[in-house]
């Protein structure tokens, strides 16, 4: 079938690690987040992915072109913003598969089961079908009341606290029918506030839970969540993990916890790194403490910096 995966947006909430470089490519331990968020379709269930892209598309189709992949990569490239439903009506020009097509936020990590997805979206008849993930607040999201067939009979996004319905709410993969596609204008608009209220009621919405675990990678914190979650999980074929930190080939093994230090970076005698992803080539001096940080490629570190909560440029100095 069909991915599509919704990466529309500028990385603004990662600056400065998403200055002049695509968000989707930044890695989550040996792979790139692209792949973190594709990794979760098996791969005898995709044809093509289709990247729904407004920025940093040139370095995406260079990284594509160069990059073995067990799945073909295209981008559908928005001129301007779309939001999700304009998104995916433009990415229908790219379509190749049959059936239903799944769409995935480019932001998520998480340990969603897709052939399990497919098998009750199958097995109901539905529409669309939604993953589905219980929060303790789920103001922030999309919310769905599931009955006990596995149907989703409302949906109300973003909640004012205390008005919510459901604990349970859309998880950002979901899949959708052709004939809801055919139907999307190539227009700026949601089909979490615009498409879905009407398919639930119509009672053609199902729903699955998945546990396990579920990170929006979009903002630092939870980059270094995906990060650990991915080590926690086993989600990497390259380097080795000490105690509960991984490191990349040619990375240093020093006092190091809870973090990801990425391909050759050296860390001087002394210093201190914890829960904070260290990219590729980053240089961090003698006698530093570095916690709650992510640290760009080829960036280095003086002596004796002491970070806390930092993101530091791709090739900076600090």
């Amino acid at each position: 079938m069909d991915v599509i995966v919704l990466a529309g947006g500028f990385g603004t909430r990662l600056r400065p690690l998403t200055e002049g470089r695509a968000k989707p490519l930044l890695p989550v331990l040996d792979l790139t987040l692209l792949e973190r968020v594709v990794e979760v379709v098996p791969s005898e269930m995709v044809s093509r992915v289709i990247v729904a892209a407004g920025y940093g598309t040139d370095e995406m189709r260079a990284w594509a072109a160069s990059t073995m992949l067990p799945y073909e990569v295209v981008l559908s490239v928005e001129e301007d913003a779309l939001g999700t439903g304009g998104a995916i009506a433009l990415a229908r020009e790219h379509m190749t598969g049959s059936g239903p097509v799944l769409v995935l936020n480019g932001d998520l990590v998480s340990s969603v089961d897709v052939a399990a997805l497919a098998a009750h979206h199958s097995a109901t008849g539905a529409l669309a079908t939604l993953s589905l993930w219980e929060v303790e607040d789920p103001s922030r999201f999309g919310v769905c009341e599931l009955d006990g067939k596995g149907m989703i009979r409302r949906f109300q996004e973003k909640p004012e606290s205390g008005t919510e319905f459901s604990n349970l709410i859309n998880a950002g993969c979901y899949l959708v029918e052709r004939e809801v596609l055919d139907e999307l204008s190539v227009e700026k608009h949601s089909m979490e506030r615009e498409v879905f209220p009407s398919i639930a009621e119509s009672g053609g919405m199902a729903g699955l839970v998945f546990t396990g675990y579920f990170v929006d990678a979009g903002t630092p914190a939870s980059y270094i969540e995906a990060a650990q979650v991915c080590i926690g999980a086993g989600r990497f074929s390259t380097g080795e993990v000490c105690c509960d930190s991984w490191f990349g080939d040619g990375g240093s093994i020093a006092e190091v916890t809870g973090s990801s230090i990425g391909r050759g970076v050296h860390i001087g005698a002394a210093s201190t790194v914890e829960n904070s992803v260290v990219l590729a080539g980053a240089q961090i001096g003698a006698g530093c403490h570095i916690s709650r940080c992510i640290i760009g490629e080829g960036a280095i570190l003086e002596d004796g910096v002491e970070l806390f909560d930092a993101v530091v440029g791709h090739a900076s100095r600090a």
